[in-house]
């Protein structure tokens, strides 16, 4: 069972900045082998893609963190990185990391990390 370990939550004020990072073990196959990425949920909303990243580095962004945020990976260590710069009252959420393997059709899910945005 893949285990994801989430760190860098907190509360910052309105244009600074966070790094959040996950870490995957109980990893049997390759890191070219999955895509991971960030979601987040605030209170009343569905949960919603923040940003991915395949193995070969190729990354997605929803459009309202464009510019402001960086996600990253390093395979040496199954960990990716979510670098939140600018921050606003809306960013605002619990952010999730999640790992998919394709080849499974599967989903690994950290058990969230609460970013509040407030001054």
């Amino acid at each position: 069972q893949v285990q994801l370990v989430e760190s860098g939550g907190g509360l910052v004020q309105p244009g600074g900045s966070l790094r959040l990072s996950c870490t995957a073990s109980r990893i049997i196959f390759g890191s070219n082998a999955y895509a991971m990425g960030w979601y987040r949920q605030a209170p009343g909303k569905e949960r919603e893609l923040v940003a991915t990243i395949t193995s070969f580095g190729s990354t997605n962004y929803t459009d309202s963190v464009k510019g402001r945020f960086t996600i990253s990976r390093d395979n040496a260590k199954n960990t990716v990185y979510l670098q939140m710069n600018s921050l606003k009252p809306e960013d605002t959420a619990v952010y999730f990391c999640n790992l998919r393997v394709p080849i499974l059709r599967r989903d690994y899910w950290g058990q969230g990390t609460q970013v509040t945005v407030s001054s």
